[in-house]
Formats: C-alpha cells, sequence, structure tokens
C-alpha cells in the first residue's frame, strides 16, 4: 500500500512537473515536396494537457486524413535528479494540389488557460517534372512525426550498365558579381544537380593568377534540396563556394574545375543467393567525371588619380582610435590603437600611418586580425597598435590618423579620420631634462651638430719601428694560417655530423610511422574522422620527408613526386601516395559512410609504408 502510494505521489509531482514547463508549438514537415506528392505536417505540443487545437486552412494543399492524435512520455532519472517530457502529436496527412510557395497554416493550442502559436513554415511545391521523386508521404511514420526526405529517397537509382548524361549529373557555376573592380570580393557558388545517387565528390579550386582566393566553410554534410530545373525535379546541393579578390584588371577567367563523382547503381539481375552467400552484390559504384564550367570576369581598374593615402582597401568600412596614456613621462611608452572596421578586402590593406612628433621614436604597428570570410567579402575588424615613446618633455600634438579606401557601390574614394590628441610629457628620469630647454628645431640638430672636442695630448709613434718583418709580423701570420686550419676541420665536421643526423632520421622513419598510425588505429575505432585523418596525413608526410630527407618547409605534392621518381619507386605508388593525401584531405567533407573510408585510407597508408620502406637501399 506505501509503494502504491509513493508511486503515486511520484507520478503527480513529474506530472505537474510537466505541465508546469513553458509550452511551446512546433511544426514538423518537408520544406519542398513535388505536385501530386502525399506527404505528412505533424504538430507537436511538449505538453499533453491541452483544452483546446486547431489548424488554419491549408493554401495549395489538400487534407486526406487528420488529424490524427498520438501522446508520449518519458522520465529519467540521472545521480538523483528526475527529468520527465510528454507531447502530443497532432498529424496531418495531405496532398500538394499546386505548384508554387506557401506557407503552413500555424496551429493553436491552449493549456492551462494560456494559448499558445505555432509558427509558419514555408513550403515548396514542385512542378511534376519527368523525372520527380515519386510519391514522399507513402511509407509509415510511427509517432506521427513528419515525412523527411533522404537522398536515396529523393534519387532515381539507376540500374547497372546505365549511362550517365550530362543532363542527369552537371555543376552550375554563379557569380556574385561579372564586372567589378580591381579588389572587389566575388562570390562563386558551385551548385550540384543530380537525378541519380551520388555517395561522393571531389574537386577543388586550382591555383588561380590574378586572384586571392578564400573558400567559405560549408556543413559537414551538405543538405540536399529539390529543384525544378528545365523541366526536371533535381536534387541540389551549394557544394563549395569561394570568394575571390581579382588583383589584376582586364578580361580574367576562373577555369574550369574537374569533380570526380561516385554514382551509385542498382544491380537488378543479381541472384539473391548468390549475394547472400558473397558473391555479388546489390550495388555497384561507378565513377563520373563533372565540369563545371569557367567563369569569365571583367574586372576594370581603380579610378585614377588614386589619392596619396590611399590604404588599398576596397569596400565599406569604419575606424575608431584612442591613446593611451595621453599623459606621461620621457622615456615612456604611449599607444595608439586604431580599429578598422567593414566588410571588403580585410587582409589585403595596409596600416595608416602616425605622423608622431618628430623627436619621438616610433616602432613598427603591432597588427591584431579579428575576421572571418562571408559571402560579401572578409568582415570583421582588425586592430593596430602605434607604439611611440616621447624623448623629451613638452606638450605634443597628434594629428587625426586618416584612412582611404574605395567605396565601389558609390565608385569613389572616401577618407575617414580618427581623432586628434594632445601629449602631456613630464620629465622623466635620464637626460631628458638637459633638452627641456631647447626648441623642436634645436633638437632635430642635436645627431648633426658637433658633440665633444677633445682636449687630452695625442701619442705619436716614431717611424724607426718598423711591424714588417718582426717577431709580431711573422706571429700574426702563423697565426691566422693556424685558424685558418681550424676552419677547414670544423666544417669537415660539420658535413660529417649533418650527414649522420640525415642518416639518424631516415633510421628512425619507420619507427615514428608506425607510432603515428597505431594511434591513427585508435582514432579509427573511436570513429572520430576529424582527428583520424590529420594523423594519417601526419604519418605519411612524416614518413616521406624523414626517409627522403626533406625538410618540412619544402614538404609538397610535386616536389615528393620528383624525388621518388629519383629514388625508381614504381609510378603506381607514386600515385597511390598522392590518391591517399588527396583522400584524407577530401574525405571529411565528402557524403558517403565515413567508417569505410576511413578503414580504405588506414589500409592504403599501411600498405604504402611497406612499399617505401627500401627507398634508402635504391637511392
Amino acid at each position: 500500500m506505501n509503494k502504491s502510494f509513493l508511486s503515486f505521489i511520484l507520478y503527480y509531482l513529474l506530472f505537474s512537473f510537466s505541465i508546469s514547463a513553458q509550452v511551446n508549438v512546433r511544426v514538423q514537415a518537408p520544406s519542398e515536396v513535388v505536385e501530386g506528392d502525399r506527404f505528412r505536417v505533424a504538430y507537436v505540443v511538449n505538453t499533453q494537457d491541452i483544452d483546446d487545437f486547431s489548424v488554419g486552412e491549408f493554401e495549395g494543399i489538400s487534407v486526406d486524413f487528420g488529424p490524427s492524435t498520438s501522446r508520449s512520455s518519458s522520465y529519467s532519472m540521472v545521480n538523483g535528479k528526475t527529468t520527465s517530457s510528454s507531447s502530443t502529436t497532432f498529424t496531418y496527412t495531405v496532398t500538394a494540389q499546386k505548384a508554387g510557395s506557401y506557407h503552413l497554416p500555424a496551429a493553436t493550442a491552449t493549456s492551462g488557460g494560456k494559448t499558445y502559436k505555432s509558427a509558419s513554415p514555408a513550403i515548396t511545391v514542385l512542378p511534376a517534372g519527368s523525372a520527380s521523386s515519386g510519391s514522399s508521404g507513402s511509407s509509415g511514420n510511427s509517432g506521427g512525426a513528419a515525412q523527411s526526405h533522404s537522398q536515396a529517397d529523393r534519387m532515381h537509382t539507376q540500374n547497372v550498365g546505365d549511362k550517365i548524361t550530362g543532363k542527369d549529373l552537371f555543376i552550375a557555376v554563379t557569380a556574385s558579381k561579372r564586372k567589378v573592380f580591381e579588389q572587389e570580393a566575388v562570390l562563386l557558388t558551385y551548385k550540384l544537380y543530380t537525378l541519380v545517387n551520388v555517395s561522393s565528390l571531389e574537386g577543388k579550386m586550382p591555383e588561380l593568377d590574378g586572384f586571392h582566393v578564400q573558400e567559405l566553410n560549408r556543413q559537414r554534410q551538405p543538405e540536399l534540396k529539390m529543384e525544378h530545373y528545365n523541366g526536371k525535379n533535381y536534387g541540389t546541393v551549394v557544394w563549395s563556394q569561394y570568394v575571390v579578390f581579382p588583383q589584376q584588371t582586364g578580361a580574367l577567367t576562373i577555369p574550369e574545375i574537374k569533380y570526380e563523382a561516385t554514382v551509385v547503381q542498382q544491380n537488378r539481375s543479381a541472384d539473391p543467393f548468390d549475394i547472400f552467400f558473397g558473391g555479388g552484390n546489390m550495388v555497384q559504384e561507378v565513377r563520373k567525371t563533372v565540369i563545371a564550367p569557367a567563369v569569365t570576369l571583367q574586372v576594370d581598374p581603380l579610378p585614377a588619380p588614386k589619392p596619396d593615402n590611399f590604404s588599398g582597401a576596397v569596400g565599406k568600412f569604419s575606424i575608431a582610435s584612442s591613446l593611451t596614456p595621453q599623459s606621461l613621462k620621457a622615456n615612456d611608452a604611449t599607444t595608439l590603437r586604431l580599429t578598422v572596421s567593414g566588410t571588403g578586402n580585410m587582409k589585403l590593406i595596409k596600416a595608416p600611418e602616425v605622423a608622431w612628433p618628430k623627436d619621438f621614436e616610433r616602432y613598427d604597428p603591432k597588427t591584431e586580425e579579428h575576421t572571418s570570410i562571408s559571402a560579401s567579402g572578409s568582415s570583421g575588424k582588425i586592430i593596430y597598435d602605434f607604439i611611440a615613446v616621447p624623448r623629451h618633455e613638452g606638450k605634443y600634438e597628434v594629428p587625426a590618423v586618416e584612412f582611404c579606401y574605395f567605396d565601389p557601390d558609390a565608385r569613389q574614394y572616401r577618407t575617414l579620420k580618427g581623432e586628434a590628441y594632445q601629449i602631456d610629457v613630464a620629465k622623466g628620469k635620464g637626460g631628458s631634462s638637459a633638452a627641456s630647454g631647447l626648441s623642436k628645431e634645436d633638437i632635430q640638430l642635436l645627431n648633426s651638430d658637433i658633440r665633444y672636442i677633445r682636449t687630452s695630448e695625442p701619442s705619436y709613434q716614431t717611424g724607426a719601428s718598423s711591424f714588417f718583418g718582426s717577431m709580431r709580423y711573422w706571429l700574426t701570420y702563423a697565426g691566422l694560417f693556424a685558424a685558418f686550419l681550424a676552419l677547414i676541420i670544423a666544417f669537415r665536421r660539420r658535413l660529417a655530423l649533418n650527414a649522420d643526423v640525415a642518416r639518424r632520421r631516415t633510421r628512425g622513419a619507420n619507427k615514428i610511422a608506425n607510432k603515428r598510425l597505431r594511434a591513427a588505429r585508435k582514432l579509427l575505432q573511436q570513429n572520430n574522422p576529424e582527428a583520424f585523418y590529420d594523423e594519417t596525413m601526419k604519418a605519411l608526410w612524416g614518413y616521406v620527408g624523414d626517409k627522403l630527407n626533406i625538410p618540412t618547409a619544402q614538404l609538397s605534392k610535386d616536389n615528393v613526386s620528383q624525388q621518388l621518381q629519383e629514388c625508381n619507386v614504381a609510378p603506381e605508388i607514386i600515385t597511390q601516395l598522392i590518391q591517399t593525401l588527396d583522400n584524407c584531405e577530401f574525405a571529411r567533407f565528402a557524403p558517403g559512410d565515413p567508417t569505410e573510408n576511413m578503414e580504405k585510407i588506414y589500409a592504403s597508408a599501411e600498405q604504402l609504408i611497406t612499399s617505401l620502406s627500401n627507398i634508402t637501399a635504391n637511392r
């Protein structure tokens, strides 16, 4: 009886806690559907104590069934702390009737005498194209959750042997502007369009002449969306974006980019019994080369004449300044801080100049950058700290710092000014007071004026004493010869020591590489892709650098390939090494099964270290 009573009290407290929490209503629905698709729209209320529930009218969508109501509750106790949650879901089964962009109706729920309203999310109904996604709401969905679309659900799986055409899979390139000024930011967007199942895509922007390039960080797992294009419903994803700053004028071309896509095809003729016993596969991966077209930009020069104080900045900027301290003693330092904020070619601007008083000792500015790349360019702020030391007491003026930039929208140069400052310098330690009565013109002449005339009696040496042929002469001659021999011996010993270091580095290469591979194996087992790829690349680069005795600063794919060819290493091993390094760079961003890629790359790294173990013997 006591147990039943305690259970009732506990349930009552948990239930009271759940209904006292903040009530909210959220909507679960796909963002894109195809005309004629049947799908689900679910309104989830995070409580079961609902007095009333209503939904507005659907536009462009007909309601086939609903609402169906489901409830769920959960309770948990961790470290003596009890938490609970409950929800009620109202699910509508609907059909998209007409292509267009709509807003799902908002739902209103009443609980505890208060009314709560959901958002009204947008939904796009695509026309029924010749290659649509099919019925997206036919499968069941437990708990009333809205139907979600995975890439495999949306895309058509080809049969093995079917030809993949340029209309099935292609990449479109768009530029935010085609005519720009020199140094003006341009956003390049590479967007994938596909009607087939793509499991991976590899490719990158080549080195560009005449451009400064910065890549935008994208989502780790790109989100596939549907788009109606040329009468078909494609799965689309923005694969990569780059912000380029042209450094030259004229017609500049960004070359085409070659991507390697992996397309999954279905083997319908495979025997299920053979597949069960490991004799075949239901799917097959096919490699397809996709070319992103070139883009030509017309780059105009900045208007002439350029102001003398032009900083090279192109975009939109603002400045702020401060001087600390403004009252100090001679030989103490003061700092003028200038903060340049805005959007544009932040990484390419020059630091402005400060017109310190002439007898101030000045230093190169310290730069602190806080910027991030965005679609409009590099945005954020750059902080310049200008440090100067006054050497004499007095009152001085620091003129306002000017920052000149070019505004491409207004097509004109703009000059921003900071504040002018007064500096009070008191007498300091040392000899600064000696110059306190001098004018500024007198101070400028101190370095060129006669400082002191020597008054002591000079010493003379008679011509009778001759150094040539004396004992000191021959001893000096012998000492120089002995020093020359010592330098030759030291130089040879240094060469021998360097050779020993190279040999020790080569002998220890395998030990270091195996240690890193063991660390990579642990990361693979922990399913930590990012750290795994980083450790594997360190193992390969470090091993090759140690075996070939190449300094880390000179390690590059071209340099390593050339050195391995000179060591008579097989071309297929060199190709495998470069491919494995490329896979490590792109695998973390490529869709697909990361565990499978990690296993392949780890096996390839082990094989490469074994194959390259005899490089020293062949050299």
